[in-house]
Order: structure tokens, then sequence, then C-alpha cells
């Protein structure tokens, strides 16, 4: 999946890409309801499409935040503060009419934050969103920097894990006590961790990445008119959600309700 415009190839700058998730995100916090969740959640889905999501990874990524909502909105449904009819009461266990409805603005609301957020972010570039913060949101380049390199380690991770695997079986330790092998071997790993990163931030710092001065950057990061075209898709899309929770009397801000 590559997040492009409808015209255009390339693909939208990652900080677009991020400050639409943001505000999306910031909306929908603000209020706990199912209205404005159900709104923001139906133009989020035409968003993807428009541009350029494909389904199948959209059902793909989707599937697996909608048990995650799930699993958060049984826990509000069975120990959410009650009200109104009183359908089930066990022990610390009250299924009322609050908390179903309780249930469903969480499920929805959750579905509406995390979706923008999995679905922009599939095919982003780690590098593109470094040069991104660096030359759009002028962040400090010492972090961002910093934060790509420790990115770009975490793949090493998994292979360092099954390493420290091999290693261990041909020592014939790895074939009793799992708890205690998992546990050593976690603690190796931080280890392997720890000292990756130290040498290299000395390499980086060696090479200067570390300087105070203005820095330069090999790639440019463009924020044009598709970038600005999506940052107010978001905008849209979390105004008419809070409008229309408004409108239908359903705003409930902050739980205050």
């Amino acid at each position: 999946m590559t997040t492009v415009d409808i015209v255009g190839t390339r693909p939208v700058n990652p900080v677009a890409r991020l400050l639409t998730a943001l505000l999306i995100a910031g909306g929908l916090v603000l209020s706990v309801d199912w209205v404005s969740a159900l709104t923001a959640l139906v133009l989020e889905l035409t968003l993807f499409f428009a541009v350029g999501a494909r389904l199948r990874p959209v059902l793909t990524r989707g599937a697996v935040i909608a048990v995650a909502a799930a699993l958060t909105a049984v826990t509000i449904l069975l120990y959410g503060q009650p009200s109104g009819t009183v359908h089930w009461h066990y022990l610390l266990i009250t299924v009322s009419d609050g908390s179903i409805a309780l249930a469903l603005a969480t499920f929805l609301r959750v579905l509406a934050i995390a979706l923008p957020s999995v679905i922009l972010f599939a095919d982003v570039d780690p590098t593109e969103l470094a040069d991104g913060l660096g030359q759009v949101l002028k962040l400090p380049a010492r972090f961002v920097l910093g934060a790509l390199a420790g990115l770009r380690l975490v793949g090493l991770l998994g292979e360092d894990w099954q390493y420290l695997g091999y290693a261990r079986r041909a020592r014939g330790v790895a074939d009793h006590a799992r708890l205690r092998r998992v546990a050593g071997q976690s603690f190796a790993l931080l280890v392997f961790a720890v000292r990756r990163g130290s040498k290299l931030a000395t390499a980086m710092e060696a090479r200067g990445f570390g300087a105070h001065h203005h820095r330069t950057w090999a790639r440019p990061s463009p924020f044009a008119g598709r970038e600005f075209a999506l940052v107010t898709a978001g905008f849209v899309i979390i105004a008419v959600a809070i409008t229309t929770s408004v409108a239908a009397g359903a705003w409930n801000f902050i739980g205050t309700r």
C-alpha cells in the first residue's frame, strides 16, 4: 500500500500523515460518545481509499485493531460504571444500559483513533519520516537522527534473538527450564542492544552527527498541495464528527455525563 494523491505518484510526506492522525485522535479524545466516533470512522474509510489504500491491507490491519478494540469494550461492558436498567449482575460484574453504551462508544473510538495511525503509516520509510521531521517540523537534527538510527536497529533484535537461541542450543542449555531460558536470553539480548547502541552512538559522534551547527539534508522533504489536502481532510473529518455529535445531542466532553 502506498499513500499517494489522486493525480500524482509521489508518496505523501510522512509529516502530513502524522499531523492528520494526531488531529483526528486529538479531536476524538475530547468526547466519549458513539456518534462522533462512528461518523469519524466512516469518513476515515472514505479517506483511506481516496489516498490509494487497498482493500485487503485495510481489512487485515483493521481486523487486528478490531480485536483489540473488542477486548477493551468487553472490559468496559462488564466493569463500567452502571447506569439505567441493570441487565445482569454477578459479584463485581454489572451489565447495564450505561455500560453497554459506553462499551459501544469505546469500541468505535478505539477503531477511529487507531486506524489512521496504522493505515496511513503502513508504508512509511523511516528515513523519509526523519527527513520530514527535520526539514518540515524543524525538530533538532540530533534527536531526529538518533531516533532514526535506533529505529533502524530494531529489525536486528529478531536476528539477535534467533542467533542467541542457536548458540544456547549448541551448548545444550536450551532443552529444559523454558522460563529460565527465556529470562536469560532476554537479558543477553538487552546487553547486546546496549552494546550495539553505544558503539553506534560513538560512531555517529565521530562522523559529526552530534554537531549543533545547521545541518543540510541529502534528500528534500517537500510539503506541498497534496500534504495540505491530507491535513485539511483530517480537519474536516474531525469537524464533521464533532458537529454531528453536538447536533445529535450525544456530545459527552471527556465523559462528564
